[in-house]
């Protein structure tokens, strides 16, 4: 899944590198829905305003900052449940992609003067949570899991919030004007090529153990 438009100045970079060295390349500006793109010239399109970030840009960030979170968590209780050396690789291959973007995405909402949420707000007994994640009774039972029946719930409960994250990722690509922002829209985009992966991955494991 993708969106349907790339921001403008994803479309001006992916003109730039398709022409070849000294060629003049074209220049397109999408168009308005239900519009056609044109092509511009260098200067107008030097002079077009950056797109700005949106009010739902910045509930993907915040809320994707707690769906990472509870990420962590469920990695964190893998040391001391599982024998299995793949449920430990796969652990730290999750662990260090989303605490790195936890990071930036505090960041990004940092340098645009937006409020930054508390990571494990979702522990509050009227927490609202994100798409995917798991409820206090579902974190419960993981805990309480060891050895094999831990990696069956664990690939089981992070496939399940995987598929959460590609739902808020699809939300935000559907709002009118979202996802403009060069950086938020590659942000999405790896987002939701990674998850997908992950999925596929974790899908196999969980075949092998079932089977």
């Amino acid at each position: 899944m993708r969106p349907a438009r790339m921001p403008l100045v994803l479309v001006l970079v992916s003109a730039c590198r398709a022409a070849s060295p000294g060629e003049n390349a074209p220049i397109v500006q999408p168009g308005a829905p239900g519009q056609p793109s044109r092509v511009i010239t260098a200067e107008a399109a030097a002079a077009l305003p950056s797109p700005a970030h949106t009010a739902a840009d910045v509930r993907f960030m915040q809320g994707m900052i707690g769906h990472h979170a509870q990420a962590l968590e469920m990695t964190g209780l893998l040391a001391t449940r599982t024998s299995s050396d793949d449920m430990r690789k796969l652990a730290k291959r999750i662990e260090v992609s989303q605490a790195d973007e936890i990071k930036m995405m505090q960041e990004w909402l940092a340098s645009r003067g937006e409020p930054l949420p508390d990571p494990h707000a979702h522990h509050a007994d009227d927490a609202a949570l994100m798409p995917g994640m798991l409820t206090r009774e579902e974190m419960g039972r993981l805990a309480a899991a060891r050895g094999p029946e831990f990696d069956r719930l664990f690939l089981r409960y992070m496939i399940k919030h995987h598929e959460g994250a590609l739902v808020m990722v699809r939300e935000l690509f559907a709002t009118p004007g979202a996802a403009q922002e060069a950086e938020i829209f590659a942000f999405a985009s790896e987002v939701e090529a990674d998850q997908r992966m992950e999925i596929q991955r974790m899908a196999a494991m969980l075949k092998e153990l079932e089977g």
